[in-house]
């Protein structure tokens, strides 16, 4: 078989540049975990998902449906990346929260924490806007890289290793959010 007939039999969910991490199960499992115990720390309480764009959209929208709890949803989308490469840890909203949070229970969804800045800077942004409480869930949580080590994380999906990960809302350059697991992309320069 040629290189050719190789490339056109494998697909996004096949693709051999990818190295499963966690399954679809191992994500849903997981999900339903943190759901079971998000509702229980909240319980009697109302609270305010605000998810961050664009990576945390699967993973906001499994958690929401595991949360047995009154919520609303919100989102917002910054960038930190001003040359598109390396974070300044400036953040410039791009897409701002659509309702005051001011005296409400916020839990910000994240897809992934690795150096901290940008969503450190995004939790004082929150903070400042008068919220009872702010909490932060991620689905994946990078520690190698961090560089705010006080960054306080309240739930985690799972702890991966400084390798580059897609799937589950996780892109290379727009591509493979919608691969139901996560991988690490084994040549990131094929990606």
């Amino acid at each position: 078989m040629s290189a050719n007939a190789n490339a056109v039999s494998a697909t996004e969910f096949t693709n051999p540049n990818l190295s499963i991490l966690f399954s679809a199960d191992q994500i849903k499992a997981r999900v339903a975990e943190l759901g079971r115990q998000i509702t229980a720390d909240y319980a009697g309480k109302e609270i305010v998902l605000v998810g961050v764009l664009k990576g945390s959209c699967l993973f906001m929208a499994d958690l929401m449906r595991q949360i047995d709890l009154p919520l609303t949803i919100d989102f917002m989308a910054v960038s930190s990346y001003k040359d598109g490469t390396k974070s300044t840890g400036d953040v410039e909203i791009l897409k701002d929260l659509s309702n005051p949070i001011r005296g409400k229970h916020v839990l910000v969804v994240e897809d992934i924490v690795d150096t901290g800045l940008t969503l450190t800077r995004l939790l004082d942004i929150l903070d400042s806007r008068g919220a009872d409480s702010i909490r932060l869930a991620t689905f994946l949580d990078k520690p190698e890289p961090r560089i705010n080590k006080e960054l306080k994380i309240d739930y985690t999906g799972f702890v991966v290793p400084n390798e580059f990960v897609v799937g589950y809302g996780l892109d290379a350059a727009g591509r493979y959010r919608n691969l139901p697991f996560v991988a690490v992309v084994r040549d990131p320069s094929k990606a």
